[in-house]
């Protein structure tokens, strides 16, 4: 793995939004960390203009210094992937458009998922170094992808793991994971087991087409592999959506950056979420790096820009005390088991008796608290309609339906709208719609935790 250096890391930048003062005896600090990344040695990669030059190279020239990434491609063969039959095809041409937007020199692979895992492509047990030769060659492997057999995603993973850990010098992992049903041949607890095992080594993106796979389930599996997870309905929008989704896995720079939270004595982490571009509850994944220290991963980057919001919890002090409540670093591994810090801000408290300095919420931290909150009515509320609780589901969607309103997240209110009639989106009085599609409600609940930014004030 080449040394990651401040001449070809991305720029990151870390700042801190917050209220810092705190009435008298007050013990939580809550702040907004807006962590950007810009530039960097393959920023911008996933340009049309950038990707041609980079095809240009020869592909000897591409593998002189070795792959800098590996992806690798899982593809659902199980047998309901064949009704309809429109299903698999579409699979296959999704397939074969990600293949087109690996750019050379990137390791990769294909593996066709049933109650087992098959090496598609290359097939060695050895990923694959692209160039238009072995592009083509995997694409021309594709006809292999037939339906047949049962769905353990648990062995999937496992494959993928196996082919990622053959390059131990690549840094950059990514797993695209597709599949159209529930695991239902691998007991949830062997599915965990394997998550465990495997998380760490690679992120993946996670997609369901149709309507017969679970929500919660393919959450499970993105969540824990720092990935997305979305829905495809309809099989014809998956090539787009592969395509998408390859071309950012194209433009990902650095990996395992972590976000770190120091605290000072007496002091501790209450959660640490992701809460922009989406939700994603990381407390859980803390791992302590030096005393009052933990990492908390954030996965790969590349050109983009993500919120996490802090929450500490820090001793009570009197008015007109002061303290370092937390320092919040962005730091990446090196080769040598060091790590680099690449930029960091702080978490201050000021404990005051001005009544107006400490009950105004920093609007950043009413905003995403408001996002989380409204993540949670939706999935609440669809679980309450499926045990078939009309009335408290009307309730938490009628309350998404008035936070989404509030606070401009137009996508979510639009989802909503398709599940249930509104009468009044400021006060959240809401009518579940009659003959609801499967497909309009699992597209609400798979998007519930994606969220839109703070508006910024003129």
């Amino acid at each position: 793995m080449a040394r990651l250096t401040k001449s070809n890391l991305p720029q990151f930048a870390v700042d801190i939004f917050q209220n810092e003062y705190l009435a008298e005896g007050a013990r939580e600090v809550n702040a907004i960390v807006t962590v950007t990344a810009t530039g960097g040695g393959t920023s911008g990669s996933t340009s049309a203009s950038v990707s041609a030059s980079v095809r240009s190279q020869s592909a000897a020239a591409a593998l002189s210094d070795g792959p800098d990434a590996a992806v690798v491609i899982m593809v659902d063969c199980s047998g309901s992937m064949d009704y309809p039959a429109a299903k698999i095809h579409a699979a296959r041409e999704a397939t074969a458009a990600a293949i087109d937007a690996v750019r050379d020199g990137v390791a990769f692979a294909v593996i066709a998922g049933t109650h087992e895992a098959k090496e598609v492509y290359p097939g060695s047990g050895q990923l694959a170094v692209s160039h238009p030769g072995s592009r083509e060659e995997a694409k021309q492997s594709l006809r292999r992808l037939t339906p047949g057999g049962g769905t353990a995603i648990g062995t999937w993973l496992s494959k993928a793991d196996q082919l990622f850990l053959s390059r131990r010098d690549i840094s950059i992992r990514h797993g695209i994971l597709l599949t159209d049903g529930r695991n239902e041949h691998e007991k949830p607890a062997d599915l965990q087991r394997t998550l465990d095992r495997v998380q760490g080594h690679f992120t993946a993106d996670c997609r369901g087409v149709g309507t017969d796979w679970e929500v919660e389930e393919l959450r499970r599996i993105s969540s824990a592999l720092l990935g997305t997870v979305d829905i495809v309905a309809d099989p014809a929008g998956l090539a787009d959506d592969f395509r998408s989704m390859m071309e950012n896995a194209m433009g990902k720079e650095v990996a395992d950056v972590a976000l770190r939270v120091w605290t000072p004595a007496n002091a501790s982490v209450k959660f640490v979420k992701q809460v922009a571009p989406a939700v994603e509850d990381l407390t859980g994944r803390r791992k302590d790096t030096a005393p009052r220290a933990g990492d908390y991963p954030t996965g790969s980057w590349g050109d983009e820009s993500r919120d996490y919001h802090v929450c500490i919890e820090v001793p009570s002090a009197a008015v007109g005390s002061e303290m370092l409540a937390g320092r919040i670093s962005l730091v990446v591994p090196q080769p040598d088991g060091t790590s680099e810090v690449l930029s960091q801000g702080l978490v201050k408290a000021v404990w005051t008796d001005d009544i107006s300095a400490s009950t105004k919420i920093s609007p950043q931290v009413a905003h995403y608290t408001g996002q989380a909150d409204l993540a949670n009515a939706i999935q609440e509320g669809m679980d309450a309609h499926r045990r078939g609780d009309v009335d408290n589901a009307t309730s938490k969607l009628g309350k998404a339906v008035q936070l989404a309103h509030e606070s401009g997240n137009e996508d979510t209110f639009r989802l909503l709208a398709k599940v249930v009639d509104v009468v009044d989106a400021k006060e959240g009085t809401v009518r579940f719609r009659k003959n609801v599609s499967e497909a309009d409600s699992m597209t609400l609940e798979t998007r519930s935790t994606k969220t839109v930014r703070v508006k910024k004030t003129p």
